[in-house]
C-alpha cells in the first residue's frame, strides 16, 4: 500500500508541476512548442538529457545488461559520440530557427531546401517514428507501476491514468510543462539510478569487482562480445548509426529550438558526455540481477531490476524506485506528445492542406490532437505485441535517414537539391521498411562476405543507398545557372 500512495503522490506532483509551467505565459504556438526560444542552459540541459534517461534506459538499459552482456555498452558509447557532433552542428541549426522563427523540424527542412513538399515528408517520417517511441513509454510505465505496485493496480489502468495526466498537461503547458518535470525527474533518476548501482552489488555480493567475478565464473564469455551477432562490428555500426540519428528525432531536434542562446549547446556538449556515466550504474543494476533473479527471457529481462528490487528492499522503497520510474515514462512521453501534434498542425496541415492558416489556429488544432494521438498510442499499447520493439528500431533507422539531407544543408554551398533531399529519405525509408519487415540481415544479402563486414547493422545500408540517391539525383536536378541558360539560347 505505501508503494502505491508513494506512486500515486508522484503522478500527481508531475500533473501539478506540468499544469503550473504556463504560469506568467501566454501560451501561443511558439511558447507551447519552443518556450519562447527563452531556455537557458540548464532547462536545455534537461530537455536533452531527459531523452536518454526513458523508460527503455530504466527498464531496457538494466535488462538488456541482464539478458545480453557486454553489448549493453553500446547505450553507453552513442549519446556520447553524438553529444560531440552537436558542438558543431547544433548552434548553425539553432541561428538559423531563430533568424526564420521556426518552431518544428520540417519547418528547418522545407526553409533550407525551398520545399514545402519536404517539410511534409519529414513530418511523416518524425509522426512515423514518434508514435512507436510513445507507445514504448507507456507500456514502460504500465510494467513499472503493476511491478511497484505488487500487482495492485493492472498495467492497463497505469496505461490510461498515465496517458491521462500527460495529455492535460501537455495541452495547457506544451514544452513548459515537460521541463518543469524533467528537474524533478532528472534528480530523482540521478540519486537512485547511482544508489542501486552502488548498493545492490554490495549487498548481494560484497562489492563490484566480486559481482564480476562471480558472473564470469558462473557464465563464462557473457561479460565480452560475442564472435558473431552483436560482436564488436555490431557494436561499432550500432554506436555509429545511433549517434547519427540522435539529434533527427523531431523531439530533440525541436529541443535546440528553445535555448536562448548558441553558447548552451557548446557548454552541454561538455558536461552531457560525463551525464552518461550514470548509465553504468543502471547497467550494474542488471548485472546484480544475473545469478539473484535467474530464468528472465524473453521481453521479462526488463523486470530484471523491479525483480531484484522486490526480493531487496522494504515496499516504501521499491515504492520511490517505481516513482522515478513513472516519471521516466511521463517527461519523455509529454515531449513526444507536443512534437507529434506540432508536426501534424504546423506542417502536415499548414505544409499540405492550408497553407493560409495563421499561428493561433495552428496552436488550436495542436492541441486538438494530443489526446488523438495519445488514443493512438494508447490503443497499441494494449494492444500490441513484440512487434513494438521492431518498430522502434525502425524508428531509429528512419529518423536517421535525415541526417545526411540535414548536415548537407549546414554547409556554405550546399550542392544537394531540394528533389534529391526528397528521393533520398524515401529511398532509405523504403530500405529501413523492407528490411524490418522481412527481418533481413546483411549476412543474408551478402552471404560471401567476411564474417566481420556480415554484422553491420541493417540500418547502414538505408544510409548508403539514400546517400547514393541523394547524390545522383541532385546531380542530375543542379539548377542552371545563367551562363547555360545563355548558351543554350546561343545555340
Amino acid at each position: 500500500m505505501s508503494a502505491l500512495l508513494i506512486i500515486a503522490a508522484m503522478t500527481l506532483v508531475a500533473l501539478y508541476l506540468g499544469m503550473r509551467a504556463r504560469r506568467g505565459h501566454d501560451m501561443n504556438l511558439e511558447q507551447w512548442a519552443v518556450g519562447g526560444r527563452s531556455f537557458g542552459t540548464a532547462f536545455v540541459f534537461l530537455l536533452m538529457a531527459g531523452e536518454i534517461y526513458t523508460t527503455f534506459t530504466f527498464l531496457g538499459g538494466s535488462g538488456f545488461a541482464y539478458g545480453k552482456g557486454a553489448p549493453v555498452y553500446y547505450i553507453l558509447a552513442y549519446g556520447t559520440l553524438a553529444y560531440i557532433l552537436s558542438y558543431w552542428m547544433l548552434p548553425p541549426v539553432w541561428r538559423f530557427a531563430k533568424q526564420h522563427r521556426l518552431v518544428s523540424q520540417p519547418h528547418f527542412f522545407a526553409r533550407k531546401y525551398q520545399s514545402p513538399a519536404l517539410g511534409v515528408l519529414v513530418a511523416c517520417v518524425g509522426v512515423l517514428a514518434l508514435v512507436p517511441y510513445l507507445v514504448l513509454q507507456l507500456k514502460g510505465l504500465g510494467i513499472i507501476v503493476t511491478t511497484a505496485s505488487y500487482g495492485a493496480i493492472s498495467s492497463t489502468a497505469a496505461v490510461w491514468i498515465g496517458a491521462a495526466v500527460v495529455t492535460a498537461y501537455v495541452i495547457v503547458s506544451g514544452v513548459r510543462g515537460c521541463a518543469w518535470n524533467s528537474v524533478v525527474k532528472d534528480t530523482m533518476i540521478l540519486a537512485i539510478a547511482v544508489f542501486l548501482g552502488i548498493y545492490l552489488p554490495i549487498h548481494h555480493y560484497g562489492s563490484l569487482s566480486e559481482m564480476f567475478r562471480a558472473i564470469d565464473a558462473a557464465k563464462p564469455g557473457f561479460l565480452t562480445f560475442p564472435a558473431r551477432g552483436q560482436s564488436v562490428t555490431w557494436f561499432q555500426s550500432t554506436v555509429l548509426l545511433t549517434a547519427l540519428g540522435f539529434f533527427m528525432w523531431p523531439h530533440t531536434f525541436m529541443s535546440v529550438y528553445t535555448a536562448k542562446n548558441e553558447r548552451i549547446f557548446r557548454r552541454n556538449a561538455m558536461i552531457l558526455p560525463l551525464y552518461q556515466l550514470i548509465l553504468l550504474f543502471v547497467f550494474f543494476c542488471g548485472f546484480a540481477a544475473v545469478l539473484k533473479v535467474p530464468g528472465l527471457k524473453g521481453s521479462d529481462i526488463d523486470l530484471s531490476l523491479f525483480r531484484l528490487a522486490l526480493q531487496t528492499f522494504d515496499p516504501w522503497f521499491v515504492g520511490v524506485i517505481g516513482a522515478a520510474g513513472v516519471l521516466t515514462a511521463l517527461v519523455p512521453g509529454s515531449m513526444i506528445l507536443t512534437t507529434a501534434s506540432t508536426l501534424l498542425a504546423n506542417d502536415v496541415y499548414r505544409g499540405a492542406l492550408s497553407t493560409s492558416a495563421d499561428d493561433a489556429q495552428v496552436a488550436r488544432l495542436a492541441r486538438i490532437f494530443v489526446p488523438v494521438i495519445a488514443l493512438v498510442a494508447v490503443g497499441f499499447t494494449l494492444k500490441g505485441g513484440d512487434t513494438i520493439v521492431a518498430l522502434l528500431l525502425m524508428g531509429y533507422n528512419f529518423v536517421t535517414q535525415l541526417f545526411p539531407a540535414m548536415v548537407c544543408s549546414l554547409s556554405a554551398r550546399n550542392r544537394v537539391t531540394k528533389q534529391g533531399a526528397f528521393c533520398g529519405i524515401v529511398a532509405g525509408v523504403l530500405v529501413v521498411t523492407v528490411t524490418t519487415l522481412t527481418h533481413v540481415s546483411v549476412a543474408q544479402l551478402i552471404p560471401f562476405a567476411p564474417d566481420a563486414f556480415k554484422d553491420i547493422n541493417i540500418g547502414f545500408l538505408a544510409l548508403f543507398v539514400n546517400v547514393i540517391v541523394l547524390a545522383v539525383v541532385s546531380m542530375v536536378t543542379q539548377p542552371r545557372t545563367h551562363v547555360d541558360h545563355e548558351h543554350a539560347q546561343a545555340h
